[in-house]
């Protein structure tokens, strides 16, 4: 919106005025040796004035070192709990109530030939990840000999951080649910009749239409059957690998809140005639960064940006070459088979016409303060046993893409870092297997957008249910990549993905499977319409669309107010009738749209799903339930609209109420970001010496919701703080690569003793971005700290 573009210039203005509340902090200058073990040669380690660090090292090894280090320093404790919970080692630190958690996490641990794995990947690859293991461990080392640096946690806990182990990063393939539990929830409803109501919460994109697999008995599915998946029957009561809410509805609104934008501008299109890109991941906020800043420089490698803690590169930024970005693309990646075991000998099942013994591993898991407890675990052709009834002669094997040969996930992001140009980019996708949506822009003005990730060749069914295990339904292979939906230097100028429904037109799904379930297209919308608009777009242009807060679905509301309302409904009606749709943090209209659209959503929720679906879905898709009430049909009622009209009315009526409660009976004083706040907290801030320990982060107001480009969602089950969003935002002027810029909330460390525990929350709350320096005069220009890491 012009309004809030004008703020986030001014916002840069400010931030560069001495003496400003935004001034970047200033920390002495100092220079420092370290000898660690691990180091091959002497790397030197440049801090600048934002608290980036600049990695320049003689080897890829030692560039990677440095990084592994860098981020074992800013945040241990968090790659470490992540660790343990994937590798299934919490009980022997909290004790027997994480014993189901490690069984479950020990069951997705690749059991095939870790050394062949490792043989495979390109040596330089494996070279990169070995000196990354070898950072993490360096830290840990010097933390062994002087504990007093040890983050704060691991005292409060009286635990030590693991140490990591390289063939761990074959080993650890994470447990996740995938779509199992709506493959569940279909054949459920089939079993009912009720299977059209499906489509009220999860709309096939495309359209497509269900087929139940031969053989399957969808009366006999049920909850039990995902076992394991469903995170009820592995609680761990421990905030930071808690993998999802108990509560389904919360862990429904959770799953497709979190995103990303992207977006790729070419020459043609751009005011500099040097190609723009642009990417906002939105993930979780309230905790830890799930991003940390780096800078990594060795002959044959030179790339800057964000990476995941604890996974070895950089995801988000640039090279000396080119740009990348990227957003989640969707793919089913997953599958449940129901398996017939045999009687009286559950240990075999039926498969391709002959009974076969399920693959079995023992494994130990010790217990702290409790005998070690000794497990074990299942698996159909590498599948998983996730549920089994013996009693039925039934368990459930869980095929996942994760689990395949080569998925090796965690050496992916080196391999993209290492490439040079488009084509050597693809063949390092080919050993990508998350799903994703990578945009490509390049010093010589190409572009490119790929769709990467393993996707199951599914040759006699479409994933929509569960299939029974015979083999008949089994998978066939992955589809290559060059099959996978891409553009090279499109007509357009232009391209963006924000986890929309982009198979291209006369793409042949039908014989290439991809997903049926994708995001609403809100957010991807508003970006289009504003790239539409810009015949030559700038770096400016590309901050402002990152904090757009218009709303789309406000739009849509507001062509369904009442010509008449009623008496209580017509101050609301009033009022959004003189918004323009901006949920900004200062405006009353957008606090009371908020309030209206789960008034509107629970009337619109409780008049169309039938009762005897309820208890299988919670909730209703929002551009499914705001078409529906754009071209009301029967289901409404024997007049549609106005049965609509009611339900708006309504809505309007309960919203204006609960915005009286919580704002007070004056509209004017009425503010969104009142409400909607940025508070981040510790993950065991339930523990009073961590909550005195680690101080709460917390007075920012937030404009935007989960719907706009600026995405400030919130689970309203938990209230309306923010919960998930771009924690990192970066914006590349792809060429002159100083002129880039970032933001990264709240800052680099997660130790309270850092300058950088929150340093970059002001900015991140004001839309300031920042610069991303790059070549060597800007860094070392900029420098605040130098730091050299010697071998021991």
């Amino acid at each position: 919106m012009i309004q809030r573009r004008a703020f986030l210039l001014a916002s840069v203005a400010l931030v560069a005025m001495p003496g400003s509340l935004f001034a970047k902090p200033r920390v002495k200058g100092t220079a420092r040796t370290i000898g660690l073990s691990g180091a091959r040669a002497p790397v030197e380690v440049i801090e600048d004035e934002l608290g980036v660090p600049h990695v320049r090292a003689a080897s890829l090894h030692d560039a990677f070192f440095g990084q592994g280090y860098l981020v074992a320093r800013d945040r241990l404790f968090q790659i470490d709990m992540e660790h343990r919970r994937d590798m299934g080692r919490m009980a022997e630190a909290f004790g027997p109530r994480f014993v189901a958690a490690d069984k479950a996490a020990r069951l997705f641990l690749y059991r095939g030939d870790v050394e062949a794995e490792l043989a495979a990947l390109p040596p330089d690859v494996l070279e990169c990840a070995r000196g990354y293991v070898a950072g993490v461990n360096a830290r840990i080392a010097e933390l062994a000999a002087d504990p007093a640096q040890l983050p704060l946690e691991y005292g409060i806990l009286g635990i030590s951080p693991l140490r990591w182990d390289i063939h761990d990063l074959v080993r650890n393939r994470g447990i996740g649910m995938g779509d199992a539990d709506d493959e569940v929830r279909r054949a459920q409803l089939q079993a009912r009749g009720l299977l059209d109501a499906d489509q009220l919460m999860v709309p096939l994109r495309p359209a497509w239409a269900f087929t139940v697999p031969e053989g399957l008995d969808v009366a006999a599915v049920s909850d039990g059957d995902l076992g394991v998946l469903d995170p009820a029957n592995r609680p761990m009561d421990f905030d930071p690998v808690q993998e999802a809410s108990l509560d389904p509805e919360q862990r429904w609104t959770d799953r497709f809140a979190l995103g990303s934008n992207a977006w790729t501008i070419s020459p043609s299109r751009s005011a500099t005639g040097r190609p723009i890109l642009a990417n906002d991941p939105h993930l979780g906020i309230g905790r830890a960064s799930p991003r940390h800043m780096c800078h990594l420089s060795a002959p044959g490698l030179d790339v800057i940006g964000a990476g995941a803690p604890g996974l070895p590169g950089i995801m988000q930024g640039h090279t000396d070459r080119f740009a990348f970005g990227r957003t989640n693309f969707h793919i089913d990646q997953t599958d449940l088979f129901i398996l017939r075991t045999k009687e009286g000998d559950p240990g075999r099942y039926w498969h391709k016409g002959k009974w076969k013994a399920f693959e079995t591993f023992e494994d130990e898991i010790l217990v702290k303060g409790a005998p070690s407890e000794r497990v074990t675990l299942r698996y159909a052709a590498g599948r998983p046993i996730v549920s089994d009834d013996a009693a039925r002669n039934r368990a459930v094997a869980f095929a996942t893409v994760s689990m395949l040969p080569g998925a090796n996930q965690r050496f992916a992001i080196i391999a993209i870092n290492l490439s040079k140009d488009w084509a050597s980019l693809r063949k390092a996708f080919k050993l990508h297997v998350s799903p994703t949506n990578l945009h490509y822009a390049d010093i010589d003005g190409n572009t490119g957008w790929q769709t990467i990730g393993f996707t199951p060749r599914r040759p006699k069914h479409d994933g929509l249910f569960p299939a029974p295990g015979d083999g008949a339904f089994d998978w066939t292979g992955i589809l290559p990549v060059e099959d996978m939906p891409h553009v090279y230097n499109p007509r357009e100028g232009w391209f963006a993905s924000a986890n929309q429904m982009n198979l291209p037109a006369g793409y042949p799904y039908r014989e290439r499977i991809i997903s049926f379930s994708w995001s609403d297209p809100f957010r991807y919308d508003r970006v289009a319409e504003v790239l539409r608009s810009q015949p030559k777009h700038r770096i400016e242009d590309s901050i402002a669309l990152q904090h757009d807060v218009q709303s789309l679905p406000a739009r849509a509301l507001l062509k369904l107010l009442p010509a008449n309302p009623t008496a209580a409904a017509a101050p609301a009606a009033a009022l959004l009738r003189r918004w323009d749709c901006g949920i900004e943090a200062d405006s009353a209209a957008a606090l009371l749209y908020e309030m209206v659209m789960p008034a509107l959503s629970t009337a619109f929720y409780d008049r169309i799903v039938p009762a005897a679906a309820r208890d299988l879905i919670p909730s209703v898709n929002l551009s499914e339930m705001l078409r529906l009430l754009a071209a009301p049909d029967k289901r409404l009622g024997a007049d549609p609209a106005v049965a609509r009209d009611a339900l708006v009315d309504g809505a309007l009526a309960a919203g204006w109420t609960k915005a009286v409660e919580l704002g007070g009976p004056d509209p004017a004083r009425w503010k969104w970001g009142d409400l909607h706040r940025v508070t981040i907290a510790h993950p065991l801030a339930s523990n009073p010496a961590i909550a005195a320990a680690f101080p709460r982060i917390e007075g920012g107001r937030s404009g935007g919701d989960g719907t706009t480009p600026m995405a400030r969602g919130f689970n309203p089950k938990r209230g309306f703080n923010v919960s998930h969003g771009a924690s990192y935002l970066f914006v590349a002027d792809v060429g002159a690569w100083d002129n880039s810029r970032f933001l990264l909330l709240p800052g680099q460390s997660a130790d309270p003793r850092s300058p950088r525990y929150r340093d970059f929350y002001p900015y991140w709350l004001a839309g300031a971005m920042q610069p991303l320096w790059f070549s060597h005069a800007a860094v070392d220009r900029h420098a605040a700290n130098r730091l050299t890491l010697t071998p021991a």
